[in-house]
C-alpha cells in the first residue's frame, strides 16, 4: 500500500519503483544531491541494474502527483560474495561485527532530492522497505561525517559498526551502521 507524505506544496506518494524503467530518474536524483559527474553516473548506472536482478532486490520510489520521481530506495539480502560485503567485512571482523554481513537485508542505495528532504521521504522510504524485508536486521554504509542522513539513521536504531571504512575510488571514508528490525519510528 501507498504511503502519502504532505508537503507545503507537493503530495509525494512512496509505493513500489521499478528501477530498471526508471534508472536515469534515480540517478538523477542520486546526482544532483551528491553532485555525481557523467562519468560517475555511468557507472552508478551499470551497477545499479546489475544490482536489480540480485535474488530479493526490491526499490520504492516517492513520487509527486505529477509522476516525478524525488527519491528512492533499494536493497536485497545481503551475500557474503557481492562487492560491498568484501570491502566491508575485514573493518567489520576487526571489530567484532563481521556477522552481520549475514541474515541481513542492506540498504543499497538512499536518495532524497535536496528540494524535498526534511519532510520525512527519506524516512519513510527506509522504513518501509525494511518492514517487508524477511531478515532480522539491516546494514547499510554512509559518508562517515555527522551529516542529516547519519542523524536518519541513528533515530532509525542504526549504530555504527565500523567507521572509517575505505571504499576503492571513493574520496571519502565511510561508516558500515546495522538496525534490528523492525526500525525504530
Amino acid at each position: 500500500m501507498p504511503h502519502r507524505n504532505r508537503t507545503d506544496d507537493t503530495a509525494v506518494t512512496i509505493g513500489p519503483l521499478d528501477l530498471h524503467a526508471r534508472v536515469d530518474e534515480a540517478l538523477a536524483v542520486q546526482a544532483y544531491a551528491f553532485g555525481l559527474s557523467d562519468e560517475e553516473i555511468a557507472v552508478r548506472r551499470q551497477i545499479v541494474l546489475r544490482h536489480i536482478t540480485y535474488a530479493g532486490a526490491r526499490a520504492l520510489g516517492a513520487t509527486t502527483d505529477t509522476g516525478r520521481l524525488v527519491g528512492f530506495v533499494y536493497g536485497m539480502p545481503n551475500d557474503r560474495t557481492h562487492w560491498w560485503s568484501t570491502v566491508v567485512e575485514p573493518y567489520l571482523r576487526a571489530r567484532g561485527h563481521d556477522s552481520w554481513l549475514d541474515d541481513s537485508f542492506v540498504i543499497t542505495e538512499l536518495h532524497v532530492h535536496p528540494g524535498y528532504q526534511n519532510r520525512g521521504i527519506g524516512r519513510t522510504l527506509i522504513t518501509t522497505i525494511t518492514d517487508a524485508a524477511a531478515q532480522p536486521r539491516s546494514i547499510l554504509s554512509a559518508i562517515d561525517f555527522d551529516s542529516p542522513a547519519r542523524g536518519l539513521y541513528h533515530s532509525l536504531g542504526y549504530d555504527d559498526l565500523a567507521r572509517q571504512v575505505l571504499f576503492p575510488s571513493a574520496p571519502k571514508p565511510y561508516a558500515v551502521m546495522g538496525a534490528p528490525l523492525p526500525l525504530r519510528r
